[in-house]
């Protein structure tokens, strides 16, 4: 990463470091049952794939796309996986607030000790996502011989102690969850491999959304340094702050910012609904307790957990992506309804296709728009 005198504004070497030792242990389970949970995990991803491509109809017969690895990892590993992605993604960001910092006398030691206590807030804030994560497709990998990513980035996590935990926590069928969930992940990984435009699409949008930031380093760091307070309980109870709890996203927007955000939210609300609605789809064929599933998964979702679990999930924006899973999904449900599953795919074909903020609330305008315009 680009640095003033050496020094970064987040070691990230210490915040994998901080994160490792601080994640909470995986369940009690012995090692033949960990290698049986992992083979099982990944018999079930390799058997999600046929199911996902032939209820989505988005790979047609015959066209095989870009392969990207599945990968079933402990905590740990989806700490160090996500570092890199952070790092990358970030990269523009930071480098930016860099120098917005100078290089005047006693920059480059005071961006020294900054980076490493950010370094070890980071880690907090990690710490705290890595026991939540069941799954997750790596847009934006970056290969290493211990994580490797496909050709063009890209690589499917399962994350084996999470999902181990959610199961006995919602006492569900073991093998039914873990179906269930690798249909949701492998959803998101054929969206990206079926789809080739759509992740640099979303790099742009992400860099862009970047680019405009004009905030001071101080306060994106001060907004870390929250989060991470709660996690360790160390700011008042009930204190919100000027901001009145808004999210770190929230936070840095500028008028720009707010219109490719409300982009972003678009897009991710309908890649989230669309993978709840195929293994909603698929599941009464393969997942004979999908119902079940389902509805303990939907109270679980909605109850969180703690008073602190809620208000790191308002501080990460974490809400946000629970009204994504929601909203994507409605709009995904109605639009098939109206137009079958081959005139919803039209979603797919550029970005001019994809349903703005306003759409995804309201189908049948993006039905409008995409369909009776095409065919008048």
């Amino acid at each position: 990463m680009t640095s003033i005198s050496g020094a970064e504004m987040v070691d990230w070497n210490l915040a994998v470091a901080t994160a490792t030792r601080l994640v909470r242990p995986g369940p009690d389970v012995s090692r033949d049952e960990a290698r049986a949970v992992v083979a099982e995990l990944r018999r079930h991803a390799k058997a999600s794939e046929e199911h996902v491509r032939s209820f989505t109809r988005m790979i047609p017969e015959g066209h095989e796309p870009q392969d990207t690895p599945v990968l079933v990892v402990d905590r740990a590993g989806w700490i160090r996986a996500n570092v890199a992605g952070f790092r990358e993604v970030l990269r523009p960001l930071l480098g930016k607030m860099q120098e917005r910092r100078g290089s005047g006398p006693g920059n480059a030691v005071l961006g020294a000790v900054g980076g490493k206590v950010t370094g070890v807030e980071v880690g907090m804030l990690l710490s705290f996502l890595a026991s939540r994560v069941l799954g997750q497709y790596e847009t934006f990998a970056l290969p290493s011989r211990e994580l490797p990513a496909g050709t063009g980035g890209g690589r499917l996590l399962l994350v084996a102690p999470n999902i181990v935990h959610v199961e006995r926590e919602l006492e569900v069928d073991p093998h039914d969850f873990r179906l269930w969930v690798c249909l949701h992940e492998e959803t998101h990984r054929t969206q990206f491999t079926a789809v080739p435009w759509l992740r640099d699409h979303l790099e742009g949008e992400i860099q862009s959304f970047l680019a405009e930031t004009e905030v001071d380093p101080m306060t994106v760091l001060e907004r870390l340094r929250e989060a991470a307070q709660s996690l360790a309980g160390g700011r008042p109870e009930g204190e919100e702050g000027e901001d009145g709890g808004r999210s770190l996203v929230e936070i840095v927007q500028t008028p720009a910012q707010r219109e490719i955000l409300g982009r972003l939210t678009a897009v991710m609300s309908l890649l989230e609904g669309h993978a709840d609605f195929v293994m909603d789809g698929v599941g009464p064929d393969v997942v004979p307790s999908v119902a079940e599933i389902r509805e303990k998964f939907q109270q679980r979702r909605a109850r969180g957990a703690s008073r602190l679990d809620l208000a790191l999930r308002k501080l990460l924006g974490l809400d946000a992506k629970l009204r994504q899973y929601r909203d994507g999904e409605r709009f995904v449900r109605a639009v098939v309804e109206e137009v079958g599953t081959d005139g919803f795919n039209r979603v797919w074909t550029s970005p001019n296709t994809l349903p703005t903020k306003a759409e995804i609330a309201k189908p049948a305008d993006w039905v409008a728009r995409v369909h009776r315009r095409a065919e008048s």
